[in-house]
């Protein structure tokens, strides 16, 4: 029996955990199914309960939820071995001074990229040029977490010419394109921001982004994810560089969301045909 939490995706049987924990019914349909189908943005509690449960659980969200927010991510790269830039992650802004002291110097040189642990679209980043920026992340930091969201990090500024690179992975499906900024349009790259979507551009770097991400998702198990790299386009051989694991990612580049949830389903059908 398949058992479908996602709205979309029609199984044998059919629930919905939207904006809940799972209860007692829940964990019962579970344990008679022999496959669980979770929705992309399923609550720990939905998931835990599913893998206890169930064998066979799509996606895999294993290291989503091991790895938590951007200072997560960073120690999933640093794990798995995943190239990304020059980064220092602090779990909080009492960490950051019990390791800089009363001198909160950073560990890298100006310009240096400063992100909050949470927040998407570029909502949390912001490029550091001097001390007085240093101290305005820092009260940025502050803030997040007098509300209980901790972590922050510091990372290596490369110059990207304005372009990054989104992979996004629908089970061995990879659809890849690049996110580039309008001209002058400052640090960072989103499409909230304005940035269009360019497939033709570079495809040797495209390439080399998609091996990178098959090999994180071989190592992981990651099966549902939009992977933002980057690349030092100074250089005369750019290697990719991992920025984040997306696990809500947007749709715009894909085609809409009419064409994702047709990646989706295909892709679902395929992991499976292995399973059964």
């Amino acid at each position: 029996m398949i058992l479908s939490f996602h709205p979309i995706i029609v199984g044998d049987e059919n629930r919905l955990c939207a904006g809940r924990d799972p209860n007692e019914e829940d964990q019962a349909a579970i344990k008679r199914a022999k496959i669980v189908i979770l929705p992309q943005g399923c609550k720990e509690s939905l998931y835990t309960m599913a893998v206890e449960n169930c064998d066979r659980v799509f996606p895999d969200y294993h290291a989503r939820f091991r790895f938590p927010g951007k200072v997560g991510q960073i120690r999933l790269f640093q794990e798995t071995g995943a190239p990304h830039p020059r980064t220092f992650a602090y779990d909080s802004l009492e960490a950051f001074m019990h390791i800089h002291k009363a001198e909160p110097t950073l560990p890298l040189r100006f310009p240096t990229v400063f992100k909050l642990n949470w927040g998407g679209e570029g909502s949390s980043v912001y490029l550091l040029q001097n001390h007085d920026d240093v101290a305005f992340a820092l009260a940025k930091a502050q803030a997040c977490q007098d509300t209980g969201q901790k972590g922050f990090l510091f990372q290596e500024y490369i110059e990207t010419q304005g372009r990054s690179l989104r992979v996004a992975a629908i089970n061995e499906t990879l659809v890849t394109y690049w996110r580039v900024a309008p001209e002058n349009a400052g640090f960072g790259v989103s499409m909230a921001h304005g940035a269009r979507v360019d497939q033709k551009s570079y495809p040797e770097l495209m390439k080399k982004g998609e091996q990178a991400v098959r090999d994180l998702c071989r190592k992981t198990g990651i099966n549902l994810a939009g992977f933002d790299l980057i690349f030092d386009l100074d250089s005369p051989d750019p290697t990719p560089q991992f920025l984040e694991v997306n696990y809500f990612f947007g749709r715009r580049g894909l085609g809409g969301s009419e064409q994702y949830y047709i990646l989706l389903h295909e892709g679902i059908k395929a992991w499976l045909e292995k399973q059964l």
